[in-house]
């Protein structure tokens, strides 16, 4: 038989829920798996092997009493470190919260968990989680399991890399400016960010955050197959009254035109020839597919991205520069630094015109969104970075910035979007991006299928 931590999520949960393989063998083929590249990668900082083993043996003693197989019994999955798990430290990549020990699971652990799935550990992120690249003060460095001179992507880079190298069939991230997407891109894997309240999200160790994290920022799933992806929402999705945004919305949505609207380079975007490539073959696929693609000009993307940085500077500032100097983590004083150039202080009435614009903005996209029910464009402008290219000037910083624009725009307006890992260009990953309107992940996951209809394969196998 394959070895078991080869196979996605679609695959062996049919396999558990049969009785062909025992959860227990399930994990353990996972846990040899971490024990043999993890070292290599540094993607999960914090290993769970004996709790995992534990709810493995208590699965399988649940299924030999004729207990039904939830959704994802048996299927390991890893979370990133800035989400509470009970009996683990909800770190961020920080060393000032290596002792916040949560008491209770997150909405989306728990979730996860209710429907069978057996966490193996939690992955790395950057300090803060606040980077397109993975490496804190704390933890160390993410490798990319595609090509250790890449970025492993951010902030959700443990998650991406322990994806794409076999350490659990699904990952779980969180993404207020690409930090799914991007990750799930540099890696070579696929990455959903769902809609803003199809998730619930809540830190007991940290309460309520701020206007805008509440508005941008979810938690999404990880995977190397499409199907994986619609496996982990359906789990992450159910209800938890802890997060007032949350909404009881179908996962499946009314019959759209097969419309995409293709945008290539928006606004004025630099795009690099190998993702231009890739966009075209993507339109091509669908074309032939039989959905309708045209080339068309959405809403402003640079106006929401401004404010969307302007937002997220604002909230920093109030709540985490004592945190900031009190780490001191360089590359989080230097990313900080750079984000003080493109954004300037606001004051109040600063603060109530961009919550303002976010509604005119919103409406726009969503406007455009119901003539155009899809659309495809870059997931960045440019190559996965070279690793720490944000960090070594501040020209570095902003060329980065500049690629990231389709990334840091759709949170703003509380859309979903998924990063479709496409063929890549030698050793270096390349993807493209859908975007659908407010609880329409599933005509991402539809389109994306079309994209990529086999699971991507696995590195370092």
């Amino acid at each position: 038989m394959t070895e078991l931590w080869k196979l996605t999520a679609s695959e062996i949960a049919p396999l558990i829920a049969a009785r062909q393989i025992s959860v227990t063998e399930a994990v353990v083929s996972v846990l040899e798996r971490i024990e043999a590249v993890n070292p290599a990668l540094n993607s999960i900082v914090q290993r769970m092997d004996e709790q995992a083993l534990a709810e493995a043996q208590a699965a399988d003693s649940a299924l030999a009493r004729g207990e039904a197989a939830g959704p994802l019994t048996g299927v390991a999955v890893t979370i990133k470190v800035n989400v509470d798990q009970a009996g683990f430290a909800t770190t961020n990549g920080l060393r000032s919260q290596a002792g916040l020990v949560a008491e209770a699971d997150s909405p989306v652990v728990a979730n996860l968990r209710k429907a069978g799935a057996i966490v193996v550990g939690r992955t790395n992120t950057p300090a803060f989680s606040l980077r397109w690249f993975t490496r804190n003060s704390l933890h160390g460095a993410t490798t990319n399991p595609r090509d250790p001179a890449l970025t492993p992507g951010g902030s959700s880079g443990g998650a991406g890399a322990a994806v794409a190298s076999g350490m659990g069939a699904i990952g779980h991230g969180t993404d207020i400016a690409g930090s799914i997407r991007y990750p799930a891109y540099a890696c070579g894997v696929h990455g959903l960010r769902p809609s803003l309240g199809r998730v619930p999200a809540f830190n007991p160790t940290a309460g309520d955050r701020l206007i805008g994290g509440q508005l941008m920022a979810v938690s999404g799933p990880l995977a190397r197959s499409i199907p994986d992806l619609r496996l982990a929402l359906a789990a992450m999705a159910a209800r938890d009254m802890r997060d007032p945004w949350w909404q009881p919305m179908p996962l499946c949505g009314a019959d759209v035109p097969r419309k995409v609207a293709y945008v290539e380079a928006p606004d004025g975007m630099q795009v690099v020839q190998p993702i231009r490539d890739a966009l075209r073959v993507a339109a091509s696929k669908l074309s032939d597919a039989g959905y309708q693609v045209e080339e068309v000009t959405p809403p402003p993307l640079r106006e929401a991205r401004d404010m969307q940085l302007r937002l997220w500077m604002a909230e920093f500032r109030q709540d985490g520069t004592a945190a900031l100097h009190a780490e001191n983590d360089p590359d989080a004083n230097f990313v900080y630094t750079q984000m003080t150039r493109h954004c300037p202080e606001i004051d109040l009435p600063g603060m109530m015109a961009t919550l303002k614009a976010r509604a005119r903005l919103t409406r726009l996209w969503r406007t455009f969104l119901a003539e155009w029910p899809l659309m495809l464009c870059p997931v960045s402008g440019a190559l996965p970075f070279p690793d720490g290219q944000d960090v070594a000037s501040p020209a570095g910083f902003d060329a980065v910035l500049e690629a990231q624009l389709t990334m840091i725009t759709i949170p703003f307006m509380g859309l979903p979007g998924l990063s479709v890992a496409v063929a890549p260009v030698g050793s270096t990953p390349v993807g493209v991006q859908l975007v659908a309107d407010q609880f329409r992940e599933d005509l991402l996951l539809a389109a994306g299928e079309v994209l990529a209809p086999e699971p991507v394969k696995l590195a370092m196998a």
